[in-house]
């Protein structure tokens, strides 16, 4: 073998993909998160596959959403899960935001923070409340503010919202989901539960992104996105 291909191969090696692949039917077997065996971060930036966009069409995308399909990715992405092992999840993002979160994901990685599960809201039919029930960390979903009228700010692709349960939606009486009831009193030891201050947090900050535990009026604390809102 020549030896400067020997040692380009070589210094390949071991590398993460981390760049955007255009995506067919072929790469993708499931939308469930899998279990992977490699102790290394890995972030991957695809196109929506076709069996994907049918699947989000009127469920978690609708004609008139603020972005069309073409301007979102979805993200396949490792992380570690509350059972301690390495996952492989998938969650679609705006594709403006990919270097986001790329950046947040790995600092999670590094940091040891697990995330229950990690799929598209369209594994839950579209609906919110049964992703937060499931403990789901999403992104996109083109539906109506909580509480409102007005879009989203899951519906442009730049929010996420993370362990639901351990980080729940808190304004007045209401809590959602009800499960987070008793996350109120926020206790560092528990799985998956976001504090001021933590690498995730920081990564987010650094990136100009606001989090919703930091709102005076109501709290957020699984909320994560580009403008604050």
């Amino acid at each position: 073998m020549n030896i400067h291909l020997l040692l380009i191969i070589l210094a390949c090696a071991g590398k993460e993909v981390t760049s955007e692949t255009t995506m067919d039917d072929s790469n993708v077997d499931t939308v469930t998160e899998d279990t992977v065996t490699e102790d290394t971060f890995s972030f991957i930036s695809q196109e929506i596959p076709l069996s994907l966009r049918q699947t989000m069409a009127g469920v978690s995308w609708h004609e008139g959403c603020p972005l069309s399909l073409d301007e979102l990715r979805l993200i396949r992405v490792s992380h570690w899960g509350f059972d301690g092992e390495l996952h492989e999840g998938m969650i679609i993002v705006a594709d403006s935001t990919t270097d986001v979160f790329e950046a947040v994901f790995s600092v999670a990685f590094e940091s040891g923070f697990p995330f229950e599960r990690i799929e598209p809201v369209s594994s839950y039919g579209g609906s919110d409340s049964d992703s937060m029930a499931a403990n789901n960390t999403s992104a996109f979903n083109c539906r109506s503010v909580t509480g409102g009228s007005g879009w989203s700010q899951h519906s442009y692709g730049n929010a996420i919202d993370i362990n639901p349960i351990q980080n729940p939606y808190v304004s007045g009486s209401t809590v959602l989901p009800p499960e987070g009831q008793e996350f109120l009193d926020r206790d560092t030891a528990a799985k998956g539960l976001i504090m001021d201050g933590d690498p995730i947090v920081t990564a987010f900050i650094n990136a100009g992104w606001g989090w919703g535990g930091n709102w005076t009026s109501l709290k957020d604390y699984q909320h994560f996105s580009e403008n604050g809102n």
